[in-house]
């Protein structure tokens, strides 16, 4: 164990407690990335979302999360200035990890996928201007970050969207698309695991030796290991993945047919009692002297049905039709002109009988049970917004042989997921905690050892837990509330999002990984129904994510203010 001197001692411990609370934070809101939209598609219950998130964000964590750390430790700021003041770069880290712990908070408690990189980044810039200026920062990093930002929902929504695209013409618009889908079967196999074996091989862990690989060697390994694993789909899991989901549609017919029975029946049954009702409500107005005139001038007992039907202006299955919404078939006292509008009916339905209520009357009916009076104009719109949104998102569904396909797909690409962000994301918790770690025990700022690994299962612990205790609430928001998701467009969004993150973590770029899902989300929802997507949630999460680096920042640079009359 490395010997750090006393006057650094209380920094390093400050600095792994919030650590650890900043790794229990992310693992709250950032881990939804992975998998909110298996939970979402309810391809996974939430319980086996975290038991495969406990593994692989910790996998992920080990085996890529070094080379981010780097970045975020080193390449934001110029640690040279602190040469000579490591006390000053170990206080601007503790009010780092400060700065980022608190807002991701206050995030989650909002239910809000932030950035948990922009936190990081922006709380490290916070500091840097507070100990040093402008000066402090390497502004063309900084740049190429942000520009990254920018582009991660783009190009993620951009690669999500094509490979949907794809599987929508070469699958999901085929009249069977069973085994159009069991040919591509094993290239997605292949593919998903390609990708994911070079982020690990290329460029690998020191600490595992992975580094000592060379170039074409990590082209054996992973395309090797492609095509050993598509050989084994092709011949062991096609022939069951065919078995199965053949079974499960035979049982899918027998269900379906036992329903048109009910159905039927249901229909008879509702038929008789809507004549029963009309029956019972002109025996009802015969005995009363009131009449009402029909649009040919004739005169009948009060009672429009009667009167509708005799006319043969209207059959007993339309009495819930655009007519009947401007009749009020249930008040006795009031006289039907011969235009048939009244003020009343406009907005609600006085019968005393619902089935012969409009449809558009009942919601208004709805609508108005909903508000509060005096509530404005804008609060009912809302509330029409999420019937249209309701309505578009029931458009949205795969057929019964899609969805055992790719149920299992997509749970794969979830967990390669929650791998590539154990690898880019446990460096927002853990780098400023190995700059502390490195400089009380070098004594250096240059900061030249690598990152422990015990450090790193340390960040990945704390993202578990948080992961555990709080994580549904924004796996909610991310799965279900902004746009549906199937298994079919779940394993599209999956993919985009993976490999725009993988790519970037091999290059040492920190991307945020909510940017590339949300981006997905969005692109893919939007693709498969113009009214699929919450645009208002999107909009708050929008804002949320501008606000994230200045609000970081402040916090951060706040708290740099306050701890330097400590040293």
């Amino acid at each position: 164990m490395a010997s750090i001197p006393d006057e650094y001692l209380w920094m390093v411990i400050v600095g792994f407690i919030i650590a650890f609370i900043l790794s229990f934070a992310i693992g709250a809101n950032d881990v939804a990335n992975s998998f909110g939209t298996s939970v979402g598609a309810k391809v996974l219950t939430l319980r086996q979302a975290c038991i495969l998130g406990s593994i692989f964000e910790l996998l992920g964590a080990l085996l890529i999360g070094y080379r981010v750390s780097d970045t975020i430790r080193k390449g934001i700021i110029d640690v040279e200035l602190y040469n000579g003041t490591e006390s000053t770069l170990m206080v601007g880290n503790v009010a780092a990890l400060t700065g980022s712990c608190v807002w991701l908070f206050v995030a989650t408690f909002l239910k809000l996928p932030v950035s948990t990189t922009h936190s990081i980044v922006g709380a490290t810039v916070g500091f840097a201007l507070v100990a040093h200026g402008v000066k402090g920062i390497n502004w063309m990093k900084m740049g190429f970050i942000v520009g990254s930002w920018f582009i991660s929902p783009v190009l993620s929504g951009l690669i999500s969207v094509l490979v949907f695209l794809a599987i929508k013409i070469l699958v999901l618009n085929q009249e069977k698309p069973l085994e159009p889908g069991l040919k591509l079967l094993p290239l997605f196999y292949a593919l998903t695991a390609a990708i994911n074996l070079f982020s690990v091989f290329y460029k690998g862990s020191a600490l595992l030796h992975f580094d000592r690989i060379p170039l074409y060697g990590v082209f054996i390994i992973t395309f090797g290991a492609a095509i050993i694993v598509g050989i084994v789909v092709r011949i062991a899991f096609v022939p069951w993945y065919r078995k199965k989901i053949q079974k499960y549609l035979e049982e899918c017919k027998v269900e379906d047919t036992e329903k048109g029975k009910d159905v039927e029946t249901s229909l008879d049954n509702d038929d008789v009692s809507r004549r029963q009702l009309i029956d019972d409500e002109n025996k009802e107005n015969l005995g009363k002297n009131e009449l009402e005139v029909t649009p040919s001038g004739k005169k009948f007992p009060m009672g429009a049905s009667i009167a509708l039907l005799n006319e043969n202006l209207l059959t007993p299955p339309l009495l819930n039709g655009n007519i009947l919404k401007e009749i009020d078939l249930g008040t006795p006292q009031t006289k039907i002109p011969s235009n048939f509008s009244t003020p009343e009916s406009d907005t609600s339905c006085h019968s005393s009988q619902p089935l012969l209520c409009s449809n558009n009357s009942i919601k208004d009916e709805s609508v108005k049970e909903k508000s509060n009076p005096g509530e404005s104009i804008e609060s009912i719109v809302d509330v029409k917004v999420e019937d249209d949104l309701e309505t578009g998102r029931n458009t949205v569904r795969d057929k019964p042989e899609t969805v055992k396909l790719f149920s299992f797909l997509q749970v794969l690409t979830a967990v390669f997921g929650s791998f590539a962000h154990g690898g880019n994301d446990v460096s927002n918790s853990i780098g400023p905690l190995v700059a502390l770690w490195i400089i009380g025990s070098e004594g250096s700022a240059a900061q030249k050892t690598q990152t422990p690994i015990w450090i790193l299962l340390y960040g990945g612990a704390g993202i578990i837990i948080g992961l555990w205790v709080w994580g549904r609430r924004v796996i909610k928001t991310l799965g279900e509330d902004l746009a549906k998701t199937t298994p079919s467009s779940g394993f599209c969004i999956e993919v985009g999002s993976a490999l725009t993150v993988l790519l970037a973590s091999n290059v040492g770029i920190p991307i945020s990984t909510t940017h590339c899902k949300v981006g997905s989300v969005v692109s893919v929802g939007r693709v498969r129904s113009k009214q699929n997507v919450d645009w208002k949630l999107f909009r708050n999460i929008i804002l949320a994510w501008v606000g994230t680096v200045p609000i970081a920042g402040a916090i951060s640079a706040l708290a740099m203010y306050l701890l330097m009359f400590a040293v």
